[in-house]
């Protein structure tokens, strides 16, 4: 007999062992089934890459989280790839959404392409697979280690509350992605905005080379804003300054909306 229970894929970027990723599944695993397949290391800022180097061995491990053991699924490939393998490997039918998250940091701005979480999220939504790419702001140095100070409870909180709307068939066509970003100081009673894509960089790159062109000098990254020039709908303006929880609706349709007529002659003349 099937079963009729709701079946949710879970993924994030941070890795396997990330609290976030847990806090999700305790908070989903009301909803129906969750199946946990997330990368064997930390792949933040890996988009929706797939570097043919990543070796995709999958081993199946039992983590004791809280009360309940998990059998999950550790997979060696960027959050992207681990839902290929999740869907062409692992689950015998396609789940009845994917999420991805809830992530150690806040991803907005124009800079969400770079993004693991929110790559993953759009791979589940190139099957067809409503998606949710959930993040919780941080308003410490915490980005890349699992901190155990930062509290994901309300972030997993308005991540199962997506969820369940979702489930319930309650999307749009043009919709593939939820991106949802959490206030770090947020409540269930904080309020819940749609918001706009913001085209402002939120994490600008520093360089921290200390030698010659030839050593080591990786990149790291600060947050510069201008609130003169962050758009009040966008999802930046909701997080940062309305301190709301900004709900993205993203689709695959990244055509530009310029007028193709207009396009044509200014090319062609």
């Amino acid at each position: 007999m099937k079963d009729n229970r709701y079946h949710i894929l879970l993924t994030n970027d941070d890795g396997i062992q990330s609290p976030g990723l847990w806090a999700a599944a305790e908070a989903l695993s009301r909803l129906g089934y969750v199946t946990v397949a997330a990368p064997r290391d930390q792949a933040s800022g890996t988009g929706r890459s797939v570097p043919l180097g990543s070796d995709g061995r999958i081993q199946k491990i039992i983590l004791r989280i809280g009360q309940q053991d998990w059998p999950v699924y550790s997979v060696g490939g960027t959050p992207a790839q681990t839902v290929d393998h999740a869907l062409l490997e692992l689950l015998p039918e396609k789940p009845d959404l994917v999420v991805s998250g809830i992530n150690y940091g806040e991803n907005v701005g124009e800079g969400v392409t770079a993004s693991g979480t929110v790559g993953a999220a759009l791979e589940a939504a190139s099957f067809g697979i409503p998606a949710i790419a959930a993040s919780l702001e941080l308003m410490e140095d915490s980005y890349y280690n699992y901190s155990t100070t930062v509290d994901f409870s309300t972030a997993a909180y308005f991540t199962a509350y997506f969820a369940e709307r979702l489930l319930a068939g309650r999307f749009l066509p043009d919709v593939d992605v939820l991106k949802v970003d959490v206030p770090a100081h947020a409540t269930p009673q904080t309020p819940w905005r749609l918001a706009r894509l913001s085209k402002v960089r939120y994490f600008m790159p520093v360089v921290k080379r200390k030698g010659a062109l030839e050593e080591p000098g990786p990149l790291g990254y600060r947050i510069v804003l201008d609130p003169q020039l962050i758009e009040p709908d966008s999802d930046i303006h909701v997080l940062m300054y309305n301190h709301e929880v900004a709900v993205c609706p993203m689709s695959l349709e990244m055509t530009s909306r310029v007028r193709f007529d207009e396009l044509d002659a200014r090319l062609r003349g």
